[in-house]
Formats: C-alpha cells, structure tokens, sequence
C-alpha cells in the first residue's frame, strides 16, 4: 500500500529547494573534492579522498530519502479547509483545564511538524484527540505524561 506524505504549497517548495541544493550545489562540490583529492596519489593512503567519498556517500543518501519523500508527495488544497471541526491545516487555540494555560497549535503534516514554530503533526498524540472536535469541545488525551483535558477555544486558519 503506498503510504503518502501530505504537504501544504510552502512545505512541498521547501522540499524542492532543498533537493535543488544539495544536487545543484553540493553533489558537484563534492564531486571536486573527491577529483582533487584522487589527483594527489597513492588513494589508499589518502585521507582527503576517504573524508570526500564518505561525504559523498552521506549526501547521496540524503538526497535519496528527499527524493523518496517527493514522490510520495501529495498535496493539500488549502481551499478546502473548512474551520467547523478541527482538521489538518488549522490552527487550534486550546486550553488545559487543569493548569488554566492557553495554548495555540497549527495542525500540519508530520514532514512540516516543528514545535518552535507552533506546528504539531497531525498524527501526534494532541493532533490525533482534537481532530474532528468543535469549539467549546473537551477532550481527554492521552499523552506520556498521562490524560489531560483540553477545551477547543478557537479554529482558524
């Protein structure tokens, strides 16, 4: 069964850019490394030329998960997001009911989490609880630290 990754506009270019980088940039740059280091001599002793094909190796790779990401990409039609229940994309203005703290999370696909920025994956343990629930909406969720209720203030986008 394909397994798909679901990106917003911005989260699918980032994703483009960085493969862009790191093939138009550094696949070359290393590329040169790795030819200036062979010019040198003797490659079984050649520090320079192990560190580059090890590098070369890595970057590789990275590309490779990047690209296997992009072709299971899919993208999200912000158009459709509707603010009636909690769903992907929205933006979910919370409050734990026992220590009174109001809280506002974005609901994004787990490739575009990032919790500095106020992001949480949609198949987190918070995410999971509130999707589908309205305002005014107490939910119990279980997270490591055990059950807490929420009250559903606010959904925006």
């Amino acid at each position: 069964m394909a397994e798909y990754l679901y990106f917003t506009t911005g989260g699918l270019q980032k994703l483009k850019e960085e493969i862009e980088q790191l093939t138009g940039v550094e696949r070359p740059a290393i590329t040169k490394l790795i030819a200036d280091a062979r010019d040198k001599g003797d490659l079984s002793e050649n520090a320079e030329y192990v560190a580059a094909k090890e590098a070369q190796g890595m970057l590789e790779l990275k590309i490779s998960k990047l690209e296997d990401k992009l072709s299971k990409a899919r993208l999200i039609d912000e158009s459709k997001i509707d603010t009636s229940t909690v769903q992907i994309l929205n933006k979910v203005k919370i409050r734990n009911m026992k220590k009174k703290q109001v809280m506002e999370y974005m609901l994004v696909s787990e490739t575009e989490a990032n919790l500095k920025e106020g992001k949480i994956a949609i198949n987190s343990p918070i995410a999971s609880g509130l999707l589908g629930k309205r305002v005014g909406d107490v939910v119990d969720i279980n997270v490591p630290s055990g059950v807490i209720s929420f009250e559903i203030l606010e959904i925006s986008l």
